[in-house]
C-alpha cells in the first residue's frame, strides 16, 4: 500500500493537472443567431430578413419598444430572425459547437390563415432534427440539437403547402453554444469545383438545332455552331437559291426563301476531320422551332449596360466558344432608352447620361447618350452571324422607369426592326396602371395580342417574348396572341434558393410546349451575376457547382430558352463548362420540342423524362433535398422495355446497358442527367 505521505503527493498533483486543465480548456460561450452574419441567408421573396434584438437603449417608462419583434400564436420573442419561406442558412462549424437552441413557427404577421411549414437542421449530410408540419397558430416549438464533432450545418425552412405562398417563419430566441471557433455563416457548404463536361475534341462537331423557321422573304442570318481545331471550311448541301454561305466563317446570310421545308446537310472540315449534320429550314409562319439560346444583360449589369457592353458580349460570345455551342442571341434589356425628369426629390434617380426626352417631334423613342447608333450596334452584332435583342414594355414606363411603348405599339416595333433587332422582350411593368385592377382574361391579353398582331407583319423575323409572369395562364394562349415564348412566373433573380421549385412549376405546363411555343422559368443565373435585390455590381452566384449543373439540366429537360443573364467578362472555364455541353444543348433544342414529365418519388426526389425526337429518352433523376440519396428509376416509371444502353450526359461516357432499373446516388440539389435508347436498336 502506498504510504499517507505518497497518497497525499498523487492527490495533490491530480488537483493541480484538474487546475491546469480548467485553466486551459476555454469555457462554452454562446452567440445568438442575430448576432452572425445574415447576409448569407438566402430567402424567397423581395422583402429582406426581419432581424430582432433587443435595444441597447431601454424605451421610456410606459412605452413599448421601438424594434420590432416576432409573434408566433400570440407569443411575443424580441430577439430572433423572421425570413420568407422558403429559407437556408448554411454555417460552418470546428466540431465544437454544442448546441442549437431555439423556438420556432409560423409568425402571426403570415397572411395566409392556412400557412404551415417544416423546419430541417442538417449536420454534415445527415438529419439531425425536422420540425414536422407546423401550422399558423400552433405554439412556438422548443429546438435543442446537439452539434459536437459537426463542421457543417443547415437551417432550413420549406412551405408545408401547395401552391407555395410567401410565409413567414421564425428562429426565435435562436442561440449555439461552443467551446471554440465561433460558428461562421457560409453562403454555400464547401463543394469540389469539378469539370464534367470533356475538352472538344479537335475534330469538328456541328452544334446546334437541326430544324429552323424562319418567314418567306425575310432577312436571313444563321451562323453555324461548331466545335473543333480552325481553321475550318463549311459547305451546304441543298441550300435554297436565296441564301449564301460563308466557307470560311459558316455564317448564312441572303433572304428567306419561299414557303416550304428545304432539307440542308451541312458539312464542316478542318485538319483533323469531316463533319455532316442534317439541317432542315422551315419556311413558313413560325418561328423558334427550338428554343431560343442566347445572352441577356439584365441580371448582370441592370442600369450600367452601354453600347460597348453590348459589343463587348458579342465578341466574347463568339471569342469563349459560346457560339459554338449554340447561343445566337445579344439581347439588350431594360435602360437603354431615355427615362424622364425625376418628377419630384424623393423619386429614384436615374444617371443624368439616360435622363432626356422620351420622344422626338415625331414621335420616335429617344435612346440614352449611352446607345448613340442602334442600327450601327445590330450590324456589329450581326457581322459575327448572332442576332440582337430589344426590350420595351406595354407601359407608359419600363419596370426600371425608362420611356415605353404605351400608345406607340405600332411605331416602335417597326423602328426596333428598321435598327435590326430580331428578338422582342415584352415586360408587363406599368401596363398594370392602364388597367388598375382589372385581371380579366382580355384585359391581361390585349397589350400582347396587339404587339403581337405587329411583330407578325414587320419585315423582319423577330422572336417575340412574353414577359408578364404567368398572369391568366399564359401557357395556354402565349402562342395564339402572336408569342414564341414566355415567362410562366416571377423573377427568379433574388431568390435562387427556390431554383427546384421554379422547374418543377414550369414543367407543370409541358402539354404547352412545342415547336414555336415554349414555357419559359427565366435566364441562367450562374457564373458571375449581379445582386436581383439591389442591382449590384456581379459578384459569384450563391449556387454550388452542382446546382449550377443542376441549372442546365432543368432547362434543357423542360426544354426552356437558354438565356444566359451573367457577367460574360468573368466568365471561368467552370462557368463555361455549364453552359456549353453540346449534348446536354441537344437536349434542349430537340426538335420534337417536348417538355419533360415528372416523376415525384418522394418529398425531395424525382424523375424527370423527355422523350427525344429518335426516340431515346433523357432522363433527369433529381434530388431537391440536402443530403445526398439513392434514386432508382424503374423502367415503368420510364415507360420503356427491355435492356437500355445508359449515357452520362454531362461525362459524355457510356455506362452500359441496364434492365428493368437504373439506380443510382444523387448529391443534395444535383440531378443525374443520362439518356437512354435500347440496346438492340443499337445492333
Amino acid at each position: 500500500m502506498p504510504t499517507p505521505h505518497r497518497s497525499l503527493l498523487r492527490l495533490a498533483a491530480g488537483l493541480l493537472a484538474g487546475c491546469a486543465f480548467a485553466l486551459t480548456a476555454p469555457a462554452a460561450e454562446s452567440v445568438w443567431l442575430t448576432d452572425l452574419d445574415l447576409a448569407q441567408l438566402h430567402y424567397v421573396g423581395w422583402r429582406k430578413p426581419t432581424v430582432v434584438q433587443p435595444s441597447a437603449t431601454p424605451p421610456p417608462a410606459g412605452k413599448a419598444p421601438a424594434a420590432p419583434s416576432l409573434k408566433i400564436a400570440g407569443r411575443t420573442f424580441d430577439r430572433g430572425v423572421g425570413t420568407f419561406v422558403t429559407s437556408a442558412l448554411w454555417l460552418e462549424l470546428d466540431g465544437r459547437t454544442e448546441r442549437f437552441e431555439a423556438f420556432v413557427g409560423v409568425d402571426d404577421s403570415a397572411t395566409d390563415k392556412s400557412a404551415a411549414v417544416i423546419y430541417s437542421i442538417i449536420g454534415d449530410e445527415k438529419k439531425l432534427w425536422e420540425s414536422g408540419v407546423i401550422a399558423r397558430g400552433e405554439p412556438a416549438r422548443k429546438v435543442d440539437v446537439a452539434l459536437t464533432g459537426v463542421r457543417s450545418l443547415l437551417l432550413k425552412i420549406e412551405c408545408a403547402t401547395e401552391p407555395k405562398p410567401n410565409h413567414v417563419a421564425d428562429w426565435a430566441e435562436a442561440r449555439f453554444t461552443f467551446a471554440g471557433e465561433k460558428p461562421r455563416t457560409v453562403r454555400t457548404p464547401r463543394e469540389e469545383v469539378v469539370l464534367l463536361t470533356p475538352p472538344a475534341a479537335a475534330a469538328p462537331r456541328l452544334n446546334g438545332p437541326r430544324v429552323y423557321g424562319c418567314r418567306p422573304g425575310n432577312p436571313f442570318l444563321y451562323r453555324i455552331p461548331t466545335t473543333g481545331e480552325r481553321p475550318m471550311t463549311f459547305a451546304a448541301d441543298g441550300l435554297p437559291a436565296s441564301l449564301k454561305l460563308d466557307p470560311a466563317r459558316g455564317i448564312i446570310t441572303g433572304t428567306a426563301p419561299a414557303r416550304g421545308t428545304a432539307a440542308v446537310t451541312l458539312r464542316a472540315r478542318n485538319a483533323r476531320g469531316e463533319t455532316t449534320r442534317p439541317f432542315k429550314i422551315v419556311s413558313g409562319s413560325t418561328l423558334a422551332l427550338t428554343p431560343p439560346m442566347g445572352w441577356n444583360h439584365w441580371y448582370a449589369h441592370y442600369e450600367r449596360i452601354t453600347d460597348a457592353m453590348m459589343r463587348e458580349a458579342a465578341d466574347i460570345i463568339v471569342r469563349s466558344g459560346m457560339a459554338d455551342a449554340g447561343y445566337a442571341y445579344v439581347s439588350i434589356d431594360d435602360c437603354w432608352m431615355n427615362a424622364p425628369q425625376d418628377p419630384a426629390p424623393k423619386a429614384k434617380r436615374h444617371d443624368p447620361l439616360r435622363v432626356g426626352p422620351l420622344r422626338d417631334a415625331a414621335g420616335n423613342i429617344q435612346t440614352n447618350k449611352y446607345f448613340p447608333d442602334m442600327r450601327a450596334l445590330t450590324d456589329y452584332i450581326h457581322a459575327s452571324g448572332l442576332k440582337a435583342g430589344i426590350y420595351t414594355s406595354p407601359g407608359p414606363l419600363t419596370c426600371a422607369g425608362y420611356a415605353a411603348s404605351y400608345e406607340h405599339e405600332e411605331q416602335d416595333a417597326r423602328q426596333f426592326a428598321a435598327w435590326g433587332f430580331d428578338f422582342l422582350k415584352y415586360d408587363w411593368c406599368t401596363y398594370g396602371r392602364i388597367v388598375p385592377g382589372d385581371t380579366t382574361l382580355a384585359a391581361l391579353q390585349k397589350p400582347y395580342r396587339q404587339m403581337g398582331s405587329i411583330v407578325e407583319r414587320l419585315p423582319r423575323d423577330v422572336v417575340f417574348n412574353l414577359c408578364q409572369y404567368g398572369r391568366g395562364d399564359v401557357w395556354e394562349w402565349g402562342q395564339a396572341v402572336g408569342g414564341q415564348c414566355w415567362r410562366t412566373g416571377d423573377d427568379l433573380g433574388g431568390h435562387l434558393a427556390s431554383l427546384f421549385d421554379v422547374a418543377l412549376k414550369n414543367a407543370e405546363h409541358r402539354a404547352w410546349s412545342r415547336p414555336g411555343a415554349w414555357n419559359d422559368p427565366d435566364y441562367v443565373q450562374i457564373g458571375w451575376i449581379g445582386d436581383a435585390r439591389g442591382g449590384g455590381q456581379p459578384q459569384p452566384c450563391p449556387l454550388t457547382p452542382t446546382e449550377q449543373y443542376s441549372f442546365l439540366s432543368l432547362w434543357s429537360l423542360m426544354a426552356a430558352p437558354l438565356f444566359y443573364s451573367g457577367d460574360l467578362t468573368h466568365l471561368d472555364p467552370f462557368t463555361l463548362n455549364v453552359l456549353c455541353n453540346p449534348e446536354v444543348i441537344d437536349i434542349d433544342q430537340d426538335p420534337l420540342g417536348e417538355s419533360a414529365r415528372v416523376v415525384k418519388l418522394t418529398r425531395d426526389t424525382f424523375l424527370m423524362i423527355k422523350t427525344l425526337d429518335d426516340g431515346s429518352k433523357a432522363v433527369g433523376l433529381g434530388n431537391r433535398g440536402d443530403v445526398p440519396v439513392e434514386i432508382t428509376a424503374t423502367w415503368r416509371d420510364l415507360e420503356v422495355k427491355g435492356p437500355q444502353l445508359v449515357r452520362d450526359v454531362w461525362r459524355q461516357r457510356d455506362l452500359g446497358p441496364s434492365d428493368g432499373e437504373y439506380r443510382a446516388r444523387v448529391p443534395r440539389h444535383g440531378v443525374l442527367l443520362l439518356r437512354m435508347r435500347p440496346a438492340a436498336a443499337a445492333k
